[in-house]
C-alpha cells in the first residue's frame, strides 16, 4: 500500500509572519510536522506543497521532498485544504504515482505524534469503508449552550431550543484537533470536504491541541510546550 504525507504550508502568513519557519524550540515550526511523519514510518513519501522557496529548503533540510511549487492561485487567503491536496495528488499520478492513502499533516502542529499517525493508517485496515480519518477532540463545554452576541452587543442563546436542557442531556461534540486529516486519494478528488465521506475520528487529548493562528497562539503554545517538558511528557517526536 503506497501511502504520502502532504504538508501544506504557504508562505503569506500574515497574522504571524513567516510562522512555516518561525523557529519553535529550536527547530522551524514545519520540522516538528515532517518529524512527526518520518518518525511514524508509515509513509513512503513526506512531501511539503509549497508556494515558497524558503520553505522549499527547509522542508529539504529536515527531510521531506518537495517536487513541485505550488502554483499561485493555490496559495492565496482563500484556497481550501482540498484544493491544495487534489493538486498534490494528481500531480503524484501524473508522474505515475499513485498514492492508496494520503495524510495531510498540519505545517503548524508541534503537538503531532507520530503514534497518532500510526494508529489512523490502521484504522483504515480495520474499516475498509471508511474515507477519511480526522484528528478530533472534544469541546470543553457543550455547543449547544453556546452563545452569540447580536449587533447591540447583548447575548443570546446560539440554538434557544437547548436553552433549558441539562448539560448532561446534550450530545457531546467534538471539533478539528489542528493535526492532521488523512484520506483515501480518491476521496480527496471525490469530495469537496471530509465531512462529504465516511469520516473516522482520532481521538486527540485536548491537552496536545492549539491552533496557532495569531501571536496570541504562538504564546500558548509555547507555554503548553515548555509546560509538557517540565512534566517530563515530551511529545514524542
Amino acid at each position: 500500500m503506497n501511502r504520502v504525507a502532504i504538508i501544506p504550508a504557504r508562505g503569506g502568513s500574515k497574522r504571524i509572519p513567516r510562522k512555516n519557519v518561525k523557529p519553535f524550540f529550536g527547530k522551524p515550526m514545519i520540522a516538528w510536522s515532517i518529524q512527526a511523519a518520518r518518525e511514524s514510518g508509515m509513509f513512503d513519501r513526506i512531501i511539503v506543497s509549497t508556494d515558497d522557496e524558503e520553505i522549499a529548503q527547509v522542508g529539504k533540510a529536515y527531510g521531506a521532498e518537495i517536487p513541485f511549487l505550488r502554483p499561485a492561485e493555490l496559495s492565496d487567503d482563500h484556497t481550501g485544504l482540498t484544493p491544495v491536496m487534489r493538486h498534490a495528488i494528481e500531480w503524484l499520478q501524473g508522474q505515475g504515482d499513485s498514492p492508496s492513502i494520503v495524510a495531510c499533516a498540519y505545517a503548524t502542529a508541534p503537538f503531532l505524534r507520530a503514534v497518532d499517525l500510526a494508529a489512523s493508517v490502521s484504522l483504515f485496515e480495520k474499516n475498509p469503508d471508511t474515507d477519511y480519518v480526522l484528528a478530533v477532540t472534544r469541546f470543553p463545554s457543550p455547543v449547544q449552550r453556546a452563545f452569540i452576541a447580536e449587533h447591540q452587543g447583548y447575548l443570546k442563546f446560539l440554538f434557544p431550543e437547548f436553552s433549558t436542557m441539562r448539560s448532561q442531556d446534550l450530545h457531546e461534540a467534538y471539533h478539528d484537533a489542528g493535526h492532521f486529516l488523512m484520506g483515501r486519494a480518491d476521496a480527496f478528488i471525490q469530495y469537496p470536504t471530509s465531512m462529504a465521506g465516511n469520516t473516522l475520528p482520532h481521538w486527540i487529548p485536548r491537552l496536545l491541541c492549539q491552533d496557532i493562528d495569531t501571536p496570541e497562539d504562538w504564546a500558548h503554545a509555547e507555554e503548553l510546550f515548555a509546560f509538557m517538558q517540565a512534566r517530563n511528557e515530551p511529545v514524542d517526536h
